[in-house]
């Protein structure tokens, strides 16, 4: 049917899912050719957008413009780039792009300087991650963790995750963004994306890291990340055997996330009051 309404479909490349979420739109403009790019965490499909918990940007930056060119230039086998300039690429990059993060941060906090890892994903299992992060922690780097699925890291070892806590929430909405943040002794970065910490993830599907530069954006996905781990009505925290704990509610102001930014939603965006005429058409009267 695409191709019928005149769609170039490109099937993506062998042997490899396409699992990156992104669109790129190019208008010829008054001032020339500008491209518009949305970089997101969720699938475009209309029936999970109503049912998961995602983010996405929308930029025409020129540097991420390129990249996103660039992708669909490789996704068509076209072309494939030697460098990029923001967008982070699975299966070729994006696994080295984690670790020098988490390994960064490590040796800030070996420095004595303020280091800590903040992280939210659907499923943490790849060997390698997780030994960074060990390695982090026993460095001092405090590592807080939001984790929806299955997590293979063990909390509480000591000397090597006693800085690491594991938040899974599990309410009426499934959480499915990926959000990465690394303090960078005060150089903050701020990363979301396609890409779970998973071997399959990193090393088998065409993924995307991208950054957020926008200081606005910046402070609103830190905000998300700071109410989902002050979450304590759906939240369950994973326990040095492997289980998980509801936490301890008493004298402590309830925390529902996912309620929280559906009332931050309706705030920010009012419904218009709404002015009905009960006559719209009012005859003239004859002039006396």
């Amino acid at each position: 049917m695409l191709e019928k309404a005149g769609c170039h479909v490109i099937y993506g490349l062998v042997g490899l899912k396409t699992h990156s979420k992104i669109a790129l739109v190019v208008r010829r403009e008054e001032d020339g050719i500008r491209r518009y790019v949305h970089l997101g965490t969720g699938n475009y499909n209309d029936s999970t957008a109503k049912l998961y918990t995602d983010c996405g940007m929308f930029t025409c930056s020129e540097a991420i413009g390129e990249d996103a060119t660039a992708v669909f230039n490789m996704l068509s086998g076209y072309s494939e780039p030697l460098s990029w300039n923001r967008l982070v690429i699975a299966p070729l990059w994006l696994r080295k792009k984690f670790l020098r993060l988490i390994q960064r941060e490590a040796a800030i906090a070996r420095e004595g300087r303020k280091a800590f890892i903040k992280a939210k994903m659907n499923s943490l299992c790849d060997q390698e991650i997780i030994a960074a992060l060990y390695e982090a922690s026993a460095a001092g780097v405090e590592i807080e963790l939001v984790v929806r699925g299955i997590c293979c890291l063990k909390v509480g070892i000591p000397g090597v995750s006693e800085h690491i806590s594991v938040h899974s929430i599990v309410g009426n909405f499934l959480e499915h963004s990926r959000i990465f943040y690394f303090h960078n002794d005060g150089q903050e970065e701020i990363y979301m994306g396609s890409a779970d910490w998973m071997p399959r993830n990193l090393d088998r599907r065409v993924e995307i890291l991208f950054p957020v530069e926008n200081e606005d954006l910046m402070e609103q996905v830190k905000h998300i990340l700071t109410v989902q781990l002050e979450d304590n009505v759906k939240a369950h925290i994973l326990q040095p055997d492997g289980s998980y704990a509801k936490i301890d509610k008493r004298g402590k102001k309830l925390v529902n996330s996912q309620e929280q930014f559906c009332r931050e939603a309706k705030e920010a965006n009012p419904k218009p009051a709404t002015v009905y005429q009960e006559r719209v058409f009012i005859p003239a009267e004859p002039a006396e």
